[in-house]
């Protein structure tokens, strides 16, 4: 553990140092939103979030390339130099643990960075939603249909641990698309709550803190080192991403870390732990998802906008008062989940 902690601290110092030039070099590159103008699923305005953000135009976006290239580059790093972590085993050739965790971190940036580069280069063709959102769903199902058949194949998976009951159900084949389902969920809750200075990036801190301490009880040791060199970089993001922020996730950071989060849970046999440590991201997706049938089927808003967070805000919470509440919310719920995990 005193490894990983100092692991944690080294990737902490390497993102701080490294986050005021990259954040120069987006406003170099314009990589800003140009105006706000937030669309629902159905193409609507939302005139409510508009209206509220309208000032945060010009801050940068993708800033989840700083946390993927921070954390692929020193985990792997570290994989080599600190003994019991190596990339080579006997197993499999490869330590296909780190290889996915890779592949998903990379893969899912890739989308989320294709869909920023729509937005801010392509407004006129793509408008300020980036990807249709068909082919977004599409391209998400595929890589994470390709995850959960590596998490299958290659490191044997294909039970889940159900907790409280001490059982593990097999699901044998079918745990790749289950893998895929948890993965897009993921995905797109994370996405979906990232709508505040530092909300999304404070609540993963504190789930991968609670799956960190799992994995270290489990002796997924290699997972753990991964989880160190995270938090590390999302603490030191999180300095320049906390209201008023300098610069923001995007979609190359959020669904980058919501498919990362549902690996881990995967990894570490504790998914269903998962709604419950991440229940303030569940929330959230619920809330949209429920914005949106209520409007589509009865021409009504349940809530004053969507998601949850813009609820509290129209009704005249301040930014940082909301962030705040949610982290707290999230802080609980990740003590639960450990308790279920662990009773």
């Amino acid at each position: 553990m005193v490894k990983l902690l100092g692991i944690l601290l080294f990737s902490f110092a390497v993102t701080l140092v490294a986050a005021v030039p990259f954040i120069n070099l987006l406003y170099q590159l314009k990589f800003q939103r140009q105006r706000e103008s937030q669309k629902d699923i159905f193409g609507h305005f939302t005139s409510i979030v508009n209206r509220l953000h309208g000032w945060k135009v010009g801050t940068p976006n993708a800033g989840g390339v700083l946390i993927i290239l921070v954390s692929v580059i020193l985990s792997a790093i570290f994989y080599k130099l600190v003994p019991g972590y190596e990339i080579r085993t006997k197993a499999f050739g490869l330590n296909w643990s780190s290889v996915i965790l890779y592949i998903t971190l990379v893969g899912f940036g890739l989308l989320g960075f294709y869909d920023d580069v729509r937005k801010f280069y392509g407004f006129k063709q793509a408008g300020a939603w980036g990807l249709r959102l068909r082919y977004k769903f599409l391209l998400q199902w595929a890589l994470a249909f390709l995850i959960g058949w590596l998490l299958y194949s290659r490191l044997d998976l294909a039970a889940v641990h159900v907790p409280v009951f001490d059982r593990d159900l097999s699901l044998g084949a079918w745990f790749v698309p289950f893998a895929a389902l948890v993965i897009v969920s993921a995905t797109n809750a994370v996405n979906i709550t990232d709508g505040l200075d530092g909300l999304a990036t404070g609540l993963m801190i504190i789930i991968l803190a609670a799956f960190w301490f799992l994995a270290s009880q489990a002796r997924f040791h290699d997972v753990g080192l991964f989880i160190a060199v995270m938090i590390g970089s999302l603490l030191a993001f999180l300095y320049f991403n906390i209201y008023p922020a300098r610069v923001w996730l995007g979609d190359t950071g959020a669904l980058s870390l919501g498919a990362m989060l549902a690996v881990i849970s995967l990894m570490t046999n504790s998914s269903l732990i998962l709604p419950f440590v991440g229940f303030v991201f569940i929330v959230e997706a619920a809330s949209s998802i429920i914005q949106i049938f209520s409007k589509g089927l009865f021409r009504k808003r349940v809530l004053l906008a969507a998601p949850l967070h813009h609820h509290f805000e129209a009704r005249g919470w301040d930014e940082t008062k909301v962030t705040m509440r949610f982290w707290l919310v999230g802080a609980i719920f990740a003590f639960v989940g450990l308790f279920v995990a662990l009773i």
